[in-house]
């Protein structure tokens, strides 16, 4: 016994020393799988971050900037599942890798590859398990697969080819908005159909197989697809013949809009207020749609007015053009015109027409040419009735009683609040203090145009204009032809004689000048600019032609007018003088030959 305990009093210290380098190895070897564990995870995780993170997003961005906006969220899916099953294959080879570098794990690295191989196995054998038979072709998840990706392939490379021939070819040939988006439709699509047509034949599928399923599939489906049919084939005609292109202003069914899109099923509206509206295409092959973009923008509006009976109708006329020369919204040319419709049953029923090239801002401009109208009928005191009822009483007796029993029962004061608000209400509107003097009077004022009609003179304020000249401007000079007289409206001018270097007269509001020069022809013999900021109204040689051919009369008559002015004639130094300074014709006659020249009457 002595012995035994002697010998393991011996032995001790010797193995406690080998248990403890024995434990230091099992540490040192520990930290060292512990330490080539962190490695292979950080490097994973550096992995993970420089390439998926990084390095996919960069790839997303790229591929947002090449396809449409449409195509966008589509992407984002695609790449989010793309890039989760790029993370799960990352961590399934980083698992791996550790099973196989760390020994004390190498056991379970055997029994996780046994049960991958047996998962792997089953889910081949259920990809590849045939469910249904076409033709020669056996359909299976992994062929229906492999179709859905290249499917999705040809999808995005249509669209992305259609973008490119759209933004590097169409655009630099400035084709309009329309055509552009009609081409770029009709190439997605029909890159579309033949990348299918290749995919289902490399993919083996026979396509003449599918015609007897497609007859009887189409016997069903044509039922109940009528309206998804109708829009298809509408779709088709629209894109091909142009009635209507994106960015058209159209109108269909009482709805006012911008095209915005046109697909092969409907077409997205947006109207005024900024709303969506999706439209089927069948409405535009059934229903009237009016295009006021097609061709020409330029459209007419029409705003009816109607003025009390009584009122001076060439004044009113007046008033309208003027308030339709003020929106600069308005062309010119066409010139705005004034329709007397008909007599209303307490009103002149009137119709202003004017032209406008923006048929979207057709409510606005609407709007405020209402303000206009009213602000100038207004200033001339034309009455805007309001609907009138007459009322016949049979029995007056009735209404005396009943006036009679009011008057007693009513208190004096309150019987003198109604007196009162009853005067007050009847009292007169004060009338403008400086209204504008009527164009009419003026042109009668003319001498040339004294036994004009009111038709006449309506004819000469709808061709006129009202034209704006700042102080100092020279509004012509002497010499230059004349083809145009003016009336001051507001301001004053000044008419100089160059040759004579002095001036001859100064006009104010509700002179005229420049009439003699547009009836003969003549060039003009004196040059006049403004005094003061002047508003003129002009009247053309074309609105006189215009005229003369409407009323040949007033050519004879303004023909024994200026035949009258002798001395003016004289002055003007007129073609058809003999040497002696006399005419080698009768003034008449001159006149007379020059009315038909220049006018054609």
């Amino acid at each position: 016994m002595i012995k035994y305990v002697g010998l393991f009093l011996a032995t001790a210290p010797a193995s406690l020393l080998l248990a403890q380098v024995a434990r230091t190895e099992r540490l040192r070897f520990a930290i060292f799988e512990a330490l080539q564990i962190v490695g292979i995870v950080a490097i994973a995780i550096f992995s993970d971050w420089l390439l998926i993170q990084l390095g996919w997003k960069y790839v997303q961005e790229r591929l947002n900037q090449l396809l449409v906006t449409t195509a966008q969220p589509w992407l984002s899916l695609g790449s989010s599942l793309i890039r989760l099953i790029l993370r799960i294959l990352l961590w399934s080879l980083v698992l791996s890798w550790v099973l196989q570098s760390v020994e004390s794990l190498s056991p379970w690295h055997d029994r996780i590859d046994s049960i991958t191989s047996f998962l792997l196995q089953k889910i081949s054998v259920i990809f590849n398990t045939p469910f249904m038979q076409l033709g020669q072709t056996e359909i299976t998840l992994n062929f229906l697969f492999i179709i859905l990706f290249l499917s999705i392939t040809v999808i995005f490379t249509s669209r992305w080819v259609s973008e490119w021939i759209k933004n590097r070819i169409l655009i630099q040939l400035r084709v309009d908005r329309g055509s552009q988006e009609t081409i770029t439709r009709v190439v997605s699509y029909s890159l579309s159909f033949v990348g299918f047509i290749i995919v289902l034949q490399t993919a083996g599928i026979d396509l003449s197989s599918l015609t007897v399923l497609a007859g009887v599939l189409g016997i069903g489906f044509g039922f109940g697809l009528q309206n998804l049919a109708s829009n298809f084939i509408s779709g088709l005609a629209i894109l091909l013949e142009h009635p209507i292109k994106v960015g058209d202003f159209i109108e269909v069914d009482g709805l006012l809009g911008t095209v915005e899109k046109i697909s092969i099923r409907a077409t997205i509206i947006r109207t005024n207020d900024s709303q969506y509206v999706i439209v089927p295409n069948n409405r535009f092959i059934e229903k009237n749609v009016v295009n006021w973009s097609y061709g020409s923008p330029d459209s007419r509006i029409h705003i009816p007015v109607n003025v009390a009976y009584g009122s001076d109708t060439v004044l009113v006329t007046e008033a309208l053009l003027s308030a339709a020369r003020q929106d600069p919204r308005v062309l010119l040319s066409p010139p705005p015109s004034v329709w007397f419709r008909s007599f209303g049953e307490s009103a002149y029923v009137f119709e202003l027409l004017v032209w406008i090239n923006r048929p979207q801002d057709s409510e606005p401009i609407k709007s405020a040419l209402n303000f206009l109208i009213e602000q100038e009928l207004r200033q001339r005191d034309i009455e805007i009735p309001f609907p009138q009822l007459d009322l016949r009483l049979r029995d007056v007796g009735d209404l005396r009683a009943i006036t009679r029993y009011y008057r007693r029962s009513t208190p004096a004061s309150e019987s003198a609040e109604v007196t009162e608000a009853s005067t007050s209400v009847a009292k007169p509107k004060p009338k403008s203090t400086s209204p504008p003097p009527p164009l009419s009077d003026l042109l009668r004022n003319m001498s040339c145009f004294t036994r004009c009609s009111n038709a006449d003179l309506q004819m000469l304020i709808e061709l006129g204009t009202r034209r704006f000249y700042d102080v100092g401007e020279i509004i012509f000079r002497e010499g230059d032809p004349g083809d145009a007289f003016y009336i001051v409206l507001e301001g004053s001018v000044e008419v100089r004689s160059e040759h004579l270097d002095q001036i001859l007269a100064t006009l104010y509001q509700g002179d005229f000048f420049g009439e003699i020069a547009v009836l003969t022809g003549m060039p003009r013999s004196a040059t006049v600019r403004t005094l003061e900021d002047t508003i003129l109204f002009v009247v053309h040689r074309g609105a006189v032609q215009r005229l003369l051919q409407a009323q040949p009369q007033l050519a004879e008559d303004i023909a024994h007018e200026l035949a009258a002015r002798q001395q003016v004639l004289q002055e003007l130094g007129l073609a058809g003088m003999n040497g002696k300074g006399t005419p080698s014709l009768p003034p008449l006659h001159w006149i007379r030959q020059r009315l038909r020249t220049l006018f054609s009457v």
